[in-house]
């Protein structure tokens, strides 16, 4: 049971969001060492206890003042989850796992193929880049976001919800072969090109040497219908919502909401590598 003490040595198994042992040992050599010949005041907490107070704010959804009081305070948790994000240490830390995560599997550590997407949320009054999305009728911020054919996290993008899914996508297609150059092949569905407008398609051929593939809905299904390889991103999104933190945008900054999607795929690689989490089967669907 928790005592009170601060320290994270009592703390570790308080709430099921926290790190179990075998998880802390996964991801401890991937967080930063403190440089002591800077000198200064020792840490009063340590990274364990940090880790487990962010994701609790990650999957209760509660507000940063509202974190239990056998946690780390509020303050000190959302400080310490911003310099991470300034620092750059969620990227690496997102990044080593899902090398980690792939090579668990059989895989290699580089992505040659991936499923763009994108997710309309509603978030909440007065953050940045919040718009009307006409098509789902919504009020919020969209998620552009690439995963690889586990349903890993490649690249994330939020935006406000009125830029058009192209736009989007250009922009998404060009951060991926800025930092994925094994990608060659994507697949995204109809929003991205038509019959009438296929210049997203040639762009990506020409300028970034990737082939846009587009998965359609064939005109005679009614109804809901699971579509090959699109079906891997639409799960990644329902992963994501699982926390009460992402479903739906409370950050005021699209980098702090892309930071937490980040948060929300490392809790779960963390939970895959120690098989704490069920293993879904791609046996489930029929991919083509």
């Amino acid at each position: 049971m928790c005592t009170g003490d601060n320290s994270g040595a009592n703390c570790s198994s308080c709430y099921s969001s926290s790190l179990t042992d075998p998880m802390w040992q996964i991801v401890r050599p991937l967080l930063p060492v403190r440089n002591l010949c800077k000198g200064g005041a020792p840490r009063k907490y340590d990274d364990r206890l940090i880790l487990d107070s962010i994701f609790y704010v990650l999957r209760s959804g509660c507000q940063w003042r509202m974190l239990p009081r056998d946690l780390m305070p509020w303050d000190a948790a959302h400080r310490w989850f911003t310099k991470w994000r300034k620092d750059g240490i969620w990227d690496h830390v997102h990044d080593a796992l899902r090398r980690q995560v792939r090579e668990a599997a059989g895989r290699d550590p580089g992505p040659s193929a991936a499923v763009l997407d994108v997710q309309t949320i509603k978030s909440s009054d007065g953050g940045e880049a919040r718009g009307y999305d006409a098509g789902k009728r919504m009020t919020g911020r969209k998620r552009h976001v690439v995963v690889d054919t586990m349903g890993l996290l490649l690249v994330v993008m939020v935006t406000s919800a009125s830029m058009q899914d192209r736009a989007g996508g250009k922009e998404i297609l060009r951060r991926l072969a800025a930092s994925f150059r094994t990608v060659g092949l994507v697949w995204a569905d109809g929003g991205y090109a038509n019959s009438v407008d296929k210049k997203l398609l040639s762009w990506a051929r020409e300028t970034l040497g990737m082939v846009l593939e587009i998965v359609k809905r064939t005109d005679d299904v009614k109804g809901f219908k699971v579509l090959p390889r699109r079906w891997v991103v639409e799960r990644t999104f329902s992963w994501l919502v699982r926390n009460r933190r992402p479903a739906r945008d409370y950050e005021r900054m699209t980098a702090t909401s892309e930071a937490m999607i980040k948060v929300a795929m490392i809790r779960l690689m963390l939970a895959r590598l120690t098989r704490s989490a069920p293993r879904w089967s791609i046996k489930e669907h029929s991919v083509q």
